[in-house]
Order: structure tokens, then C-alpha cells, then sequence
């Protein structure tokens, strides 16, 4: 089902635009000064959309701060007092994320529809697995997915019932299975666009691996209109990953391809100490290229043929090699700078033909 577009503030977001990559700030609101620099680093490395906590009223302020100096949107997200979001709104967020369950009951549900229709600000819905209660799980015979679902749909439908159409609507779990039955659930059913994610996936590679395995599967099925990856980490490492398995999936392209070979027996130069040289050159090139980095002179310019360049070691040092031809010779010290030269010469750095 092909879903609607909202636009939070100027970032469209469904339909007709890219899956976006979203965010949630680690500092607290009250410390404005570190939320500030965080949303920056978020924004530099490439975060769309990024949601904060907005716990108290005392904290408007800080709030509309943060909004104005963000270069992205902000999401202000609220549980338990329907007064915070329409105290998000009035400090400039274009959108908030809440459970209408928990807000207070209908007559607070429509004070609130009454405020975000007035603004037209999107408002993001969801249920995690956390959340479900024991009469809910029962109704749906014990599936996790589809109470996820059931929940979700009743949140839709109170929105709906005051007038509220410009909705993101998200189900996660901690577990891959709950989250991938709610989300296709959903798919067949709302019109309305979806972000997707786990949540408490957990830290390092155990989060990494977990979150990119569901999102990819939702996102090869053709579901998902923004992505989270909630870690046991930084945010900064969210968008990361996130923004990789978008290029991986051939989503969207963020930033030139990296490939290096595991290393074998045959290598001549250390497969690890080259990627730690190349990888932090990478920002300067063209994110339309391939990159190569290979053991020895068999897996170089054979098997890496298809990269715009590459580097391979060989008996007398280090080859560099461009479509596959190897073009000239350096060593280990040398190789920063060479590599450099060569992409600058060849039209393969940044602003060459981006």
C-alpha cells in the first residue's frame, strides 16, 4: 500500500520522498547547551529528524531554544500530559510524538487535535511491546505482532475521530518477529506513513546486528518512511548505522562504498592497517564511488575490477589501481598522500562532478 506524505516543517516525509534517518538526543532537556551540540553533530553526520524528551513544563523554554537553533527539525515527545504537547507546539516543534492512550482521556485527546490542526504540525502515534497491557495481549490470543497492531489502530482511529490526518504511525518491540508482524500489519491497513525500528535492541554489535536485520527486512518489503536504530550507545552511531543500511539496501547513498577483503595466507601488506589509512579519507570522495582495499595483488585489481579505485599490496609495496588498472606504486608512508593525488588528478573527490 502506497502510503500519504506529511512535512514536518520543510522535511517531507512518506510518498515521493527518501526514507529519512531520525534520531533521539541522550541529553536532557535542561542541559540546553549539550542538547545544542548535540543536534549540531547530529546534523553534521546526517540526521534528518530528531526527537527529544520533553518531560516537564518548566523546560519550555529550553525547548524553544533548541528549536531555533537546530538545523533540523525537532520532535518533541511527551507521555502523560496532553498540556506538554500543546506547549510543544506553541515552542515551534513541528511535530510530537505521543500515546493518545495515556493522554488523559477524549476530552484532552480533542483539546489536543484542536491545537495541532490549528498549527499543522504531524503528530507520531506508536505502540512499543513494553507497553501492552495483559488485556490486550489476551484479546489478541497471546500475538505479540498483532496486539502491536491492535493498539496502534485504536490510536489512529481516536486521531482520526477529531479531524488529525497528518500522522506517522510506528510498532516496535524488542523482538525482530513481534516487530515484523505489527509493521506488515500495519502496511496492509493505514495509509498513513511509518517509522520503523526495534527498541532496546541493545548495545554495540548485539544492537547493530538485531536492528539491521529486522529494518532491512521491513525496508526489502517496501515498508518504512523513517528509521531509527535505537542503541545502547550514541546517537551519533544510530545515524551511522542507519545511514548504512540504507546504502546497503540501495536505499538512498550517503557517502562512497567501502570494500576490503577478509585477508588470507596469500596477503602481502596488512589488510587492517590500510582500511584504518584509507577510511578516514573516505569523506573526501565522490559518494558515488567504490573503494578497494585488498590483501595482495591477486584479490587487487581482479577482483575489486568493478571499484573506481583501489590499493592492493604486492611484494614491493602498495598498488594503486584505477577500473582495475593498476596506475603506479607507493609505500605503506607514502600511501595517504598518494591516494590522495591520484583522486584529486582522476575527478574523484568531493565537488569534482557531485
Amino acid at each position: 500500500m502506497q502510503t500519504r506524505n506529511v512535512k514536518v516543517g520543510q522535511l517531507g516525509i512518506g510518498n515521493g520522498f527518501p526514507v529519512r534517518v531520525e534520531s533521539m538526543l541522550r541529553t536532557p532537556l535542561h542541559d540546553l547547551q549539550g542538547c545544542l551540540e548535540e543536534v549540531l553533530s547530529l546534523a553534521d553526520e546526517g540526521c534528518e529528524l530528531v526527537r527529544v524528551a520533553f518531560p516537564e513544563m518548566v523546560l519550555s523554554g529550553n525547548l524553544s531554544r533548541l528549536v531555533e537553533g537546530s538545523p533540523t527539525e525537532i520532535m518533541a515527545d511527551i507521555h502523560f500530559d496532553h498540556r506538554l504537547a500543546i506547549e510543544a507546539i506553541r515552542s515551534g516543534c513541528r511535530s510530537v510524538r505521543i500515546n493518545p492512550g495515556n493522554m488523559g482521556g477524549p476530552g484532552r485527546i480533542r483539546e489536543l487535535s484542536s491545537a495541532v490542526k490549528d498549527s499543522g504540525v504531524v503528530v507520531r502515534i506508536g505502540a512499543n511491546s513494553g507497553s501492552l497491557s495483559r488485556s490486550r495481549l489476551e484479546q489478541a490470543k497471546g500475538d505479540a505482532g498483532r496486539a502491536l497492531f491492535d493498539a496502534v489502530q485504536e490510536q489512529e482511529d481516536a486521531l482520526h475521530c477529531c479531524g488529525v490526518e497528518d500522522i506517522i504511525v510506528s510498532a516496535k518491540s524488542s523482538s525482530l518477529d513481534e516487530t515484523l508482524r505489527a509493521n506488515s500489519l500495519i502496511a496492509s491497513s493505514s495509509c498513513h506513513p511509518i517509522h520503523i525500528g526495534l527498541t532496546e535492541a541493545g548495545p554495540g554489535q548485539r544492537g547493530i546486528i538485531k536492528s539491521s536485520v529486522a529494518i532491512g527486512s521491513l525496508l526489502g518489503s517496501g515498508i518504512g518512511d523513517t528509521v531509527r536504530i535505537s542503541l545502547t550507545g550514541t546517537s551519533l552511531e544510530e545515524v551511522v548505522v542507519a545511514k548504512r543500511v540504507l546504502q546497503s539496501l540501495g536505499i538512498r547513498r550517503f557517502e562512497a562504498e567501502l570494500v576490503s577483503c577478509p585477508a588470507c595466507g596469500r596477503r602481502r601488506a596488512d589488510v587492517g592497517s590500510l582500511v584504518r589509512i584509507i577510511e578516514p579519507l573516505m569523506k573526501n570522495l565522490r559518494k558515488d564511488l567504490k573503494v578497494a582495499v585488498m590483501g595482495c595483488e591477486v584479490n587487487g585489481p581482479g577482483e575489486a575490477a568493478d571499484s573506481d579505485i583501489g590499493i592492493a599490496g604486492t611484494p614491493s609495496g602498495i598498488v594503486l589501481f584505477l577500473g582495475g588498472k593498476p596506475i603506479g606504486h607507493c609505500s605503506l608512508e607514502e600511501l595517504s598522500t598518494q591516494f590522495l593525488k591520484v583522486c584529486r588528478e582522476s575527478g574523484l573527490c568531493r565537488g569534482s562532478q557531485d
